[in-house]
C-alpha cells in the first residue's frame, strides 16, 4: 500500500515557499553577498597590494568605511527580487518536473505498489532541467542586481561613487537596466546565460546530497517520519551546499565577472585605499569574455589558485543562506499554505 508521509505541496505552493525562505536565509546574510561578488570580480594580476584585502573582513569594513550602512545594503531590492524569482522559479519547476517524473513512474508500476526512491543521478537531473529553465526566465535580474553591487569605480578619489563628469551617479533598477539595453543591447540583460545553465548542476547537487543525506541520517537515527531536528536540516543543508559549492566555484566566479563586465574601466581607475578593483571585459571588444576564456586567462595569471579567489566567501554566504533555508523551509512551507488559503478565499468573496 502507497503511503505519503507527509502532504506535498503543490507546485505553486512549493514555488511560493522556496521563494520566501530563499529570500529570508539571502536578507540575513545580505553583507556577504556584497562583499563575496566584490572579492570575485577583484582583479588581482598586480594591482591589489595584499592578498588580505581580498579577505571578507576587509572588504566589508572598506566597504562601510566609504558608503557607509547603504553600501553594505547595495542593490538589495534588485537582489531579493533576483533571489524571489528565481526561487519561485525553480521550485516551482524542480516540484513540477519531479512530481510530473514520479506519476509516470508510479503508472507503470503495479497497483498499491510504493515509490521507490529516486536515484542521486535522477536527482540531480531533475534538479538540473528545473534549473535551467529558472536561469532562463530570471538571469536579467541577476545581471543587474550583480552590477549594482558591484558599482561603478572612481576616477576621482573622494567619497561616494563618480562618473567621469563627477557627479553622482544613479544605481537604480531601471537605471543599470537601460545602461545595459544601450551598451551592449537587449542580450546583454542574459549576460552569463551559458555558464549560468551550465551552473543548474549546483542547486541540483545540493538538493540531490541533501536528500541523500537525509534519508540516510533518517535511517541511521530510525526515525519513522520524513522530518529531522531544525540543527539537522542546518548541518546537512550546509553540507550539500559546501560540496556543490567546491565542485561549481570556477564557472560561478567566471559567471560573475561576466555580469558585472559593465561596471568599470580597469586602465581608468586609481585603487589607492579603495576596494580591490573590478575586472572589466568591457573596453576589450576583440577580447574574448566567454566562462572558458576567463578561466584561461585567470589561470595563465594567477595558476589554478586564481579559479578560488574568494570561494571562502562563497562558501561562508552560500552555506549560510542555505543552511538558513533548509532549516526554515517547513516554516515558509506552512506559511505559503496560509498565504494561498488567503488569496482563495479572497478570490472566492470577490467572485
Amino acid at each position: 500500500m502507497s503511503v505519503q508521509s507527509k502532504p506535498v505541496l503543490s507546485p505553486l505552493g512549493a514555488a511560493l515557499a522556496g521563494a520566501l525562505g530563499g529570500c529570508f536565509s539571502n536578507a540575513v546574510v545580505y553583507p556577504l553577498d556584497v562583499a563575496k561578488t566584490r572579492i570575485q570580480v577583484a582583479s588581482s594580476d598586480g594591482k591589489v597590494k595584499d592578498k588580505a584585502d581580498l579577505s571578507i573582513l576587509s572588504v566589508l569594513l572598506k566597504i562601510y568605511k566609504k558608503d557607509g550602512v547603504s553600501g553594505l545594503f547595495r542593490g538589495f531590492g534588485a537582489t531579493m527580487l533576483n533571489t524571489f524569482s528565481m526561487q519561485y522559479a525553480y521550485f516551482f519547476f524542480y516540484s513540477l518536473v519531479r512530481g510530473t517524473y514520479i506519476k509516470r513512474m508510479m503508472r507503470k508500476l503495479p497497483p498499491g505498489s510504493k515509490m521507490p526512491a529516486l536515484s542521486t543521478a535522477m536527482e540531480l537531473l531533475l534538479g538540473a532541467v528545473a534549473g535551467a529553465l529558472a536561469q532562463i526566465f530570471t538571469i536579467p535580474v541577476a545581471v543587474i542586481a550583480t552590477r549594482q553591487q558591484v558599482g561603478r569605480p572612481n576616477v576621482s578619489k573622494g567619497k561616494g561613487v563618480i562618473t567621469s563628469d563627477n557627479e553622482k551617479s544613479d544605481d537604480s533598477f531601471l537605471t543599470v537596466a537601460n545602461e545595459i539595453i544601450e551598451n551592449e543591447g537587449v542580450s546583454g540583460l542574459w549576460s552569463g546565460l551559458k555558464p549560468g545553465l551550465v551552473l543548474t548542476v549546483n542547486p541540483a547537487i545540493t538538493y540531490g546530497v541533501f536528500e541523500r543525506v537525509k534519508n540516510l541520517v533518517l535511517i541511521a537515527s530510525k526515525n519513522d517520519s520524513s522530518k529531522m531536528s531544525p540543527g539537522l536540516n542546518f548541518l546537512v543543508g550546509a553540507f550539500s551546499k559546501t560540496l556543490a559549492t567546491i565542485v561549481t566555484y570556477p564557472y560561478i566566479m567566471a559567471k560573475v565577472r561576466i555580469q558585472a563586465r559593465n561596471g568599470d574601466s580597469e586602465d581608468a581607475v586609481e585603487h589607492e585605499e579603495e576596494l580591490p578593483p573590478p575586472q572589466s571585459y568591457r573596453h576589450a571588444k576583440n577580447k574574448d569574455a566567454s566562462a572558458v576564456a576567463i578561466l584561461k586567462r585567470v589561470w595563465k595569471r594567477e595558476g589554478f589558485l586564481g579559479w578560488y579567489q574568494g570561494m571562502q566567501a562563497q562558501i561562508v554566504k552560500a552555506v549560510l543562506s542555505q543552511g538558513v533555508l533548509f532549516m526554515s523551509k517547513e516554516q515558509f512551507e506552512h506559511w505559503a499554505i496560509l498565504i494561498l488559503l488567503f488569496t482563495a478565499r479572497l478570490s472566492t468573496r470577490k467572485s
